[in-house]
């Protein structure tokens, strides 16, 4: 194989026509240069280069391979150029994983705001549920996740960024009779049939969690995987649910919504990332976008 380094000693040396001339270009000596372009020659099985006075001029071997450098050296400087860029975070692609309920709140404004700063990073979303994509960025194929912060150790190998804790409201049919209350006592809605929003995961883990604190279990009368649906279910009068805030943006006009105490439960939001590619500056640079917008969000 012939070497490119070799390559572009002899494109020196035909662009100054001289021996000398290039190693003075090259900062190399005439006779570095010289063993670079007979070693070269080897590699070609052909002459590359014939005296004409006190210089040189290619053989037609010579000033093919001399023009096949040139095109290697542009390559090489955009490559360079590409990689600094990707260094730097100014290019690339970024895979996101996220759940419905975060995607408005948090992802949207945090999207925006990155965009501004890295106009020509990609970033490849997709939506999935808020259990699943942690083993998604421990395997590398996804490089962040929006997720709500399993109970226990995270998935060997990321870390999770906290960015937003969300607190769980009671949803209540219009007519209840704790409709008027400022605050619901978890343990007031102990006896009462519930609609479950959650499948099983963090998300019901954390209500499971709350009611237990309270000293009841909850007695699950109907089932939903969506917050909305849950709303209906409970303006129909089947029961009362939990609802998390970031799920309750659109609220059924059947329904009163209560904060909860004793104790109130809260799920965690995270940025799931591998610890080691948080030194790539645009993935440093989304997470902290995210970590912005979730502050907005819970000032809010």
């Amino acid at each position: 194989m012939l070497d490119v380094r070799r390559m572009q000693v002899l494109r020196a040396v035909v662009a100054s026509g001289s021996i000398t001339a290039a190693a003075a270009h090259l900062g190399y000596t005439p006779s570095a240069v010289s063993q670079q372009v007979a070693a070269l020659e080897r590699q070609a099985g052909t002459p590359l280069l014939e005296r004409v006075g006190r210089g040189v001029q290619p053989t037609r071997a010579g000033r093919l391979l001399s023009e096949h450098a040139a095109v290697i050296g542009r390559q090489l400087a955009e490559a360079e150029r590409g990689l600094a860029d990707l260094r730097a975070g100014r290019t690339g692609v970024l895979t996101v994983r996220y759940f419905a309920t975060a995607g408005a709140t948090l992802l949207a404004p945090a999207l925006a705001a990155f965009r501004r700063e890295h106009p020509e990073v990609r970033v490849d979303l997709a939506m999935t549920d808020p259990d699943d994509p942690l083993p998604e960025v421990a395997g590398g194929r996804a490089d962040l996740a929006v997720v709500v912060r399993p109970r226990g150790r995270a998935a060997e190998g990321v870390r999770l960024v906290p960015l937003l804790d969300d607190p769980y409201r009671a949803v209540l049919p219009a007519g209840h009779p704790l409709a008027g209350a400022e605050v619901v006592d978890l343990v007031e809605l102990a006896e009462e049939p519930w609609v479950r929003a959650d499948g099983p995961g963090p998300c019901l883990d954390t209500v499971l969690d709350g009611c237990a604190a309270a000293g009841f279990s909850p007695d699950f009368v109907a089932e939903s995987q969506d917050y909305a649906t849950a709303q209906g279910f409970v303006a129909a009068g089947l029961g009362i649910a939990l609802i998390p805030e970031l799920g309750l943006a659109g609220r059924h006009p059947g329904v009163v919504v209560k904060p909860v105490r004793g104790p109130e439960p809260v799920r965690a939001i995270g940025a799931a990332v591998r610890p080691a590619a948080l030194g790539q500056p645009a993935l440093a640079a989304l997470v902290a976008a995210l970590a912005g917008a979730g502050a907005g969000a819970g000032a809010e």
